[in-house]
């Protein structure tokens, strides 16, 4: 099941955020650099105003009474770049707590990303992925995405390369 995030759920999707990127990602970069991150980008004020920008839609991902992970996506003027104009939407997060991954959840946030996008006639879907990422890089791929150029992503103080990827729907 899947719900929208609204400002009231605050408290949920910070535990929830910082859980989930600390899972995909404390093993391979410094702590100062994790915890430099997390307290700007993942605050509740910095997560509050995405939450509220009309254009970023979030939901959390449930299994049973259990939320298990979230999808962030940016239309318009919210989008992180604007590599399209207009014509495409963004993934920008999605999460799966990693005792989960595995099962089709993931799938299941995707699939619903294009089923808002679609409903808002839009013809693609990019994401950035770090190049490190590996797990990630292969299930876009085999969602049918290709990559199409590159940008940076300021972790702390580390300057990461994320792969941007698109697809055709």
């Amino acid at each position: 099941m899947l719900k929208r995030i609204v400002s009231s759920d605050i408290d949920s999707l910070k535990t929830l955020s910082i859980r989930t990127f600390k899972e995909t990602f404390e093993n391979q970069n410094t702590v100062k650099n994790m915890d430099l991150y997390l307290s700007e980008r993942m605050s509740k004020k910095a997560l509050l105003n995405e939450i509220e920008n009309p254009d970023s839609h979030f939901y959390f991902s449930y299994l049973k009474n259990k939320c298990i992970g979230y999808l962030k996506l940016n239309f318009n003027g919210a989008q992180t770049e604007s590599v399209f104009n207009d014509n495409a939407f963004e993934i920008q997060r999605i999460y799966i707590l990693k005792e989960f991954q595995g099962n089709g959840w993931g799938s299941q946030l995707f699939e619903k990303a294009i089923q808002l996008g679609m409903q808002k006639n839009y013809k693609k879907l990019w994401l950035g992925v770090w190049e490190m990422n590996y797990n990630a890089l292969v299930f876009y791929q085999k969602k049918g995405f290709k990559a199409y150029g590159r940008h940076v992503f300021e972790l702390g103080t580390d300057s990461q390369i994320d792969i941007l990827m698109s697809l055709e729907l």
